[in-house]
């Protein structure tokens, strides 16, 4: 099977080389198509995403993705929203879990969050009234709010997960999150052996510190989560150990949620085991468990040897370190 592999800017390369090293090691036919997308393309031909990057995902279906730079502020748009709006990447599942003896808020976590990934505020409708005002929109739409809410109810029911948590503030935005929460709970109805929770995104920011255990799948906005999976993230170490996927119809891009970090670009320092998760959900995805699971095996022997930690862990082993001890674990 072939795979489209987009390196990235920063530390993308050294980690997506990492995973693909690692995956190479399983020996389950998988064939790496190499594109190249981001700040240093922009930077050569003026543009973030040549054509040969469309006709590859369009090909392969399935993507494998480092982090590419993103300018705050000004500049070009992200590469990953331009994405998710040309292949309608409606949903981002982020799964976050405790590994190893990595020092973190919460032990033996094991949630899921469900992000709509195609509107509300990040849609980027924008208007300037003057040079003192400008407008953001939010859209919220039943037919987008509708396939997320179902598709993290279905995603329970073939996990095995005890409940959903739809997060809003329609006690504020009566309106669109109003829209969002009454489609949740229609689609709630249809799944009755799942508990299903009501927050508001507020409340649900402290009960993640307090007591996150307390929930299981989440499913929310654009923005709420943006926000919320970072949060998330923190309670089992931060971003370096979270993974993230944009699936559409029929193509899928899994990555790392962390940044290109080019402050350390290029010096064997960076932590892989976002995009290693990454692969392992990849590998969920086209039916390879068993490859995935011997993944993350690996991963939460490696991690529970403080040896093995990476500089973001508090550590000194190098990115190449890091992978020769998961491959040696496999």
């Amino acid at each position: 099977m072939k795979i489209t592999l987009i390196p990235g800017d920063g530390i993308g390369p050294e980690i997506t080389e990492s995973a693909r090293n690692i995956v190479d090691a399983l020996d389950i036919g998988i064939e790496w198509e190499v594109v190249a997308a981001g700040e240093a393309v922009f930077n050569k031909q003026g543009t973030l995403i040549p054509d040969d990057v469309y006709e590859s995902i369009e090909k392969n279906k399935i993507v494998l993705k480092g982090p590419i730079m993103t300018p705050i502020g000004k500049g070009f748009r992200s590469v990953n929203v331009a994405l998710r709006k040309k292949y309608d990447l409606y949903a981002n599942i982020r799964p976050v879990k405790s590994l190893g003896t990595i020092p973190s808020l919460t032990k033996d976590l094991d949630l899921i969050l469900f992000r709509e990934n195609t509107e509300d505020l990040y849609a980027g409708v924008e208007k300037q009234i003057s040079d003192d005002e400008a407008h953001s929109i939010k859209i919220i739409t039943r037919s987008a709010s509708e396939r997320i809410v179902r598709e993290a109810f279905e995603y329970a029911k073939a996990n095995d997960r005890q409940s959903v948590t739809v997060v809003t503030k329609a006690n504020i935005m009566k309106l669109t999150d109003g829209l969002f929460l009454d489609v949740a709970r229609g689609v709630a109805e249809e799944y009755p052996s799942i508990e299903f929770k009501e927050i508001l995104v507020d409340n649900m920011a402290m009960q993640l510190v307090i007591n996150p255990k307390q929930f299981d799948v989440i499913v929310t906005e654009n923005l709420y989560g943006d926000i919320l999976s970072d949060l998330m993230a923190g309670l089992v170490g931060g971003l370096g150990l979270v993974p993230g996927v944009n699936i559409g119809e029929d193509i899928s891009i899994f990555e790392a949620v962390h940044g290109s970090a080019p402050d350390i670009a290029g010096k064997g320092l960076a932590n892989p085991t976002a995009i290693l998760l990454g692969v392992c959900q990849m590998l969920d995805h086209i039916e390879q468990k068993d490859a995935s699971n011997r993944i993350r095996n690996a991963l939460d022997t490696v991690l529970s040897d403080s040896n093995n930690f990476t500089k973001d862990l508090g550590g000194e082993m190098t990115t190449k370190g890091f992978t020769d001890a998961v491959i040696k674990a496999l």
